[in-house]
């Protein structure tokens, strides 16, 4: 047993510089790297400071409304509701999901309703949401502003980010930037 100890105690000491000091240390120096210094991507709008990695709650008729939350757009908490799709809690706040989005959108047909809209994404805090997600919303967005249909489809199309090397991932839209743009089309 006396010949078990040393080596034990050497791995652990080891294993502690290596993944307690080192490798944060290597983490933390390549971040100073990263734009912003691993702080994320920020974007200012009105004099606010907004994450554009991270969800934001909007819920304006005047804006589109944002992929839904396990954990109420908080950061410091992320993850999922952790319940199946078969459990009656979450489909009766799938349902109300739905309901709402419906009232918001008249005419908006329940088959028309991506998914995107109505479930939390596995983090909570998924900044973005599909095209048809947005172009379901268009109809809305102008109607309460005032504007033309067709303007803030073009908005939609010109924040659209396409996938990674053209293949991998679907298309997607950042829905803060997307506000912003809006908000910005709507001062012209």
């Amino acid at each position: 047993m006396k010949k078990h100890i040393l080596p034990a105690i050497k791995l652990t000491a080891m294993c502690i510089i290596l993944f307690a000091v080192i490798y944060p240390a290597l983490v933390f120096a390549m971040a100073q790297l990263a734009p912003n210094h691993g702080k994320g991507k920020t974007v200012e709008s009105d004099n606010k400071k907004y994450y554009l990695n991270i969800g934001q709650a909007f819920t304006e008729d005047r804006y589109f409304l944002s992929r839904p939350s396990a954990v109420d757009y908080n950061s410091a908490g992320s993850g999922g509701s952790n319940k199946a799709p078969s459990n009656k809690e979450y489909l009766q706040l799938v349902q109300a999901r739905i309901d709402t989005l419906m009232m918001k959108n008249p005419g908006l047909a329940k088959s028309q309703i991506p998914a995107d809209l109505v479930t939390a994404s596995g983090s909570g805090l998924d900044p973005n949401f599909s095209v048809q997600a947005a172009k379901v919303q268009a109809k809305r967005i102008a109607k309460v502003r005032n504007l033309d249909e067709s303007k803030v489809n073009m908005l939609i199309d010109e924040n659209t980010e396409k996938p990674f090397l053209g293949m991998f991932g679907p298309e997607k839209i950042n829905v803060l930037q997307l506000n912003i743009a809006l908000d910005q089309l709507a001062k012209k």
